[in-house]
């Protein structure tokens, strides 16, 4: 049985949702984000020494890292040729758009994305009187000069390139997307995602609208970015 060690409203509701997805049995261990900063607990750290989410176990094999475990799940539990593939084949043209694309989310856009959740708590979080109207205004400096322009280029990157299919890998569904979901939902609850870029919030409907995504919720429980 596979464990997945999950977080609330984190990366493992994509873990959660592959698993959905393939239509395998796993057990949920869940986990709330504590403290201001709404950190993973201390317990998580009894499980991987990083104590960060998603983690799996199965078996006797223990693994974090999001990429790292969409392609073990896949490679080990995936091949059932019964389900719709997950992965174009390798020598399928969109296959090094679903390669691109399943490390973009982590590599690329999620770092700018932290950037803006990071300043936007410095702007808005307490700080002493004295030393406020400095530091907010430090904060806002560079979100204006380095932080937006950065999300602007990326989400116009994004736009771009689901002008040209439904999906990020091309026509059909594959894990990429699954990869991607976090970052574009998190772009919408933090990041000024909205109807000025029709593609990606068409995106969100869809991927929301996959049943294996819904009994995903259910499974980890509520799921809310805009927290």
């Amino acid at each position: 049985m596979i464990i997945v060690h999950h977080l609330n409203n984190s990366r493992s509701q994509r873990v959660l949702w592959l698993l959905e997805e393939l239509g395998l049995d796993y057990e949920v261990r869940s986990y709330m984000r504590e403290g201001l900063g709404g950190s993973a607990p201390q317990s998580l750290r009894q499980i991987h020494p990083l104590g960060k989410a998603p983690i799996i176990e199965d078996g006797d094999l223990v693994l974090a890292e999001s990429g790292a475990i969409i392609e073990y799940l896949l490679q080990r539990h995936g091949q059932d040729t019964s389900r719709t593939p997950l992965v174009p084949p390798p020598d399928a043209p969109d296959h090094i758009r679903y390669l691109y694309w399943l490390h973009y989310a982590e590599g690329s856009g999620m770092p700018n994305l932290l950037l803006k959740v990071v300043f936007d708590q410095i702007e808005t979080g307490p700080v002493p009187f004295f030393v406020r109207p400095v530091v907010r205004g430090l904060a806002r400096a560079i979100k204006s000069a380095l932080v937006m322009p950065q999300l602007t280029l990326h989400l116009d990157h994004m736009e771009a390139e689901l002008a040209r299919s439904l999906w990020f890998a091309g026509p059909s569904f594959t894990a990429a997307d699954i990869q991607m979901s976090f970052l574009v939902e998190g772009m919408a609850a933090k990041a000024g995602l909205d109807a000025t870029r029709p593609h990606l919030m068409a995106y969100l409907d869809c991927i929301h609208a996959r049943p294996a995504w819904a009994r995903a919720v259910e499974r980890g429980g509520p799921y809310d970015l805009n927290d």
